[in-house]
């Protein structure tokens, strides 16, 4: 336990999802005092020099409110109708207060093609990645406003985890209305027991977490089991706690036993290289000369394109290529940041060259060495 409360003590890269029964006060309007005391915790993470990425519920939960709709509706437009009034409450109610600790937010819209397309989950991942570089604190949701049942996520859960899986983060946080997982439901069993720790892979969960979720919301406990074993596929752990605990989240980051915590088996790194070797198929490759073979090998380093001799086969921007030697044998592979076209213009080419060359530069490297596995 100790040990596995310090991995997140350490964790620098945090993706923190609040639910909608949180964040509407079970539907009463924005809990404005949570989201003061959420607020203030995050801005004292970020204090402490760790990344936190907010995935936030609660768009048709406000929307609902504003329109004075007591029932979550059926119909997919007026639910879409209800999250784009709604988004517009909940984005004024965090740029407010994130700007009193003089923090920058930026609202981040997604849906099923930005992370399932490869091009546009590359766009995805590194626009988070400068936001966090530039210290400001993204605020994700899924885009309601047009999303459809057929592509939709599912619920926030599902989006956070994969947000996780996205930006490498070290553990992901769900706040929500329950003190963690139990044993058995404790709306109906008072004897339930919290369950403190587990592997978030253990199939002996499934049965203890059954359950729907509330009118608000489309998750339940179920769903945050399932998110945590997404979130363990890049290698991040995964805390179910209570949001109403008076400073949860700086609590539970400092190492305290809160909650229920759900342990990836790998670390972050050697499980992002593993989903990534048998994620894709690969589209193609680029022959590197000998010395960028020996750096890839060896370093561990990003593919620049001057170290490029030849391209092979037809591949799109985010496809994964394969990295060969002059000799023909496989080095890496890996998700490529230009097209098989372009790059065949760049073959050789110094990455200062690359926006002369192409006419706009889309990153410095072929690879980056975070998206790349060497074999």
């Amino acid at each position: 336990m100790v040990n596995s409360r310090q991995q997140l003590r350490e964790a620098r890269r945090i993706v923190v999802k609040i639910g909608s029964a949180l964040l509407t006060n079970d539907g009463k309007g924005l809990c404005v005092e949570g989201l003061d005391a959420w607020v203030a915790q995050i801005a004292s993470l970020r204090a402490e020099g760790r990344e936190v990425v907010l995935v936030s519920s609660g768009a048709v939960a406000e929307g609902m409110t504003r329109l004075g709709w007591r029932e979550r509706p059926a119909d997919l437009h007026r639910l879409q109708a209800a999250a784009a009034v709604g988004q517009m409450g909940l984005v004024q109610a965090y740029e407010a207060r994130f700007r009193q600790h003089g923090l920058q937010t930026a609202q981040i819209l997604l849906g099923h093609d930005d992370i399932s397309a490869r091009d546009r989950y590359l766009n995805a991942r590194n626009t988070l990645l400068t936001l966090l570089e530039l210290g400001v604190v993204p605020v994700v949701n899924e885009n309601d406003s047009v999303v459809t049942d057929e592509i939709r996520f599912g619920d926030n859960d599902t989006l956070a985890a994969l947000v996780a899986n996205l930006i490498d983060a070290d553990s992901l946080v769900i706040l929500t209305d329950q003190q963690g997982l139990f044993d058995s439901d404790p709306r109906s069993n008072p004897g339930a027991t919290l369950i403190a720790e587990a592997d978030a892979a253990d199939a002996s969960l499934d049965a203890m977490v059954g359950g729907s979720a509330g009118s608000l919301g489309r998750g339940g406990m179920l769903t945050k089991l399932r998110a945590a074993r997404l979130a363990a596929r890049s290698g991040a752990d995964t805390l179910i706690a209570g949001g109403r605990e008076h400073e949860v989240l700086c609590r539970a980051v400092a190492g305290e036993s809160l909650g229920t915590l759900l342990l990836a088996k790998e670390p972050p790194l050697a499980a992002r290289k593993k989903w990534l070797a048998g994620q894709l198929r690969v589209r193609g490759s680029v022959v590197v000369d000998a010395g960028a073979a020996q750096v890839l090998r060896q370093q561990g380093r990003s593919l620049l394109p001057v170290g490029m001799t030849g391209v092979q086969g037809a591949f799109e921007r985010g496809d994964l290529v394969s990295c060969v030697d002059p000799a023909g044998r496989e080095v890496a592979r890996g998700l490529v940041n230009y097209s098989a076209e372009d790059a065949r213009k760049l073959v050789g080419v110094s990455t200062a060259a690359i926006a002369d060359v192409l006419g706009y530069l889309s990153e410095p490297e072929m690879i980056h060495r975070d998206n790349m596995v060497l074999v």
